[in-house]
């Protein structure tokens, strides 16, 4: 169970650090009410992170058999998604998308709902989660599913809201010396990250294909 939480807090963690809409409203919001109003906007994130990443291992339990059968399919198409998904998040400029704070404090309730209505409107983000869930290597045991699937989710949560702690955290600290456009930097290197991770499966459902040609 602790190795399924740790994988698990790898994922959440992961799948929260691409700066995209979410991450300038976090920032937006932390830059102009404070750290807290940042950090549950983050967390009304983490919430539908998890609920994507509860998809993804239904889904994975579901259509296991399938990716064993055709493991070297899923691994080339998985990782040019997770790839092309990579690529669009180097090539978005966060600074563009940062719309001016309104006057005025909202409540936090409103702030964690409004968070995950944003986020809930990207359920691409569920191929990212189940392309990241392959890549730590997730299995799902009949034995301990259920216990699994909650060490999981769990973590997935924890790590996403650790990641918007750090966030909303930091940006506080540096509230007025931080220069949003250090976000275009931060975006691209997440991005640098996962094309990475769509491109070593990618590579690796080719190999299993061609290697037989070699033997």
């Amino acid at each position: 169970m602790l190795i399924d939480f740790v994988k698990g807090f790898i994922v959440g963690m992961g799948a929260s650090i691409p700066l995209g809409p979410m991450g300038v409203m976090c920032v937006q919001k932390t830059l102009s009410k404070g750290r807290n109003s940042g950090f549950i906007s983050g967390l009304g994130a983490s919430i539908t992170d998890t609920i994507f990443a509860a998809i993804a291992i239904l889904g994975l339990a579901y259509i296991q058999t399938f990716i064993e059968e055709y493991e070297r399919c899923v691994l080339l198409f998985g990782g040019m998604i997770v790839g092309l998904i990579g690529l669009k998040i180097y090539l978005t400029n966060p600074v563009k998308q940062i719309r001016q704070a309104k006057n005025g404090g909202k409540r936090h309730a409103e702030d964690l709902f409004a968070a995950i209505f944003m986020t809930i409107t990207n359920p691409g983000a569920v191929f990212l989660i189940l392309g990241m869930f392959a890549f730590v290597g997730l299995e799902i045991n009949a034995e301990s599913a259920n216990r699994m699937i909650t060490a999981t989710l769990g973590g997935v949560f924890l790590g996403a809201a650790t990641w918007w702690f750090i966030l909303s955290t930091s940006i506080n600290v540096f509230r007025k010396k931080f220069r949003l456009r250090q976000l275009l930097m931060i975006n691209r290197v997440s991005g640098i990250i996962i094309v990475a991770i769509g491109l070593i499966s990618f590579f690796d459902g080719l190999l299993r294909f061609i290697s037989p040609y070699f033997r």
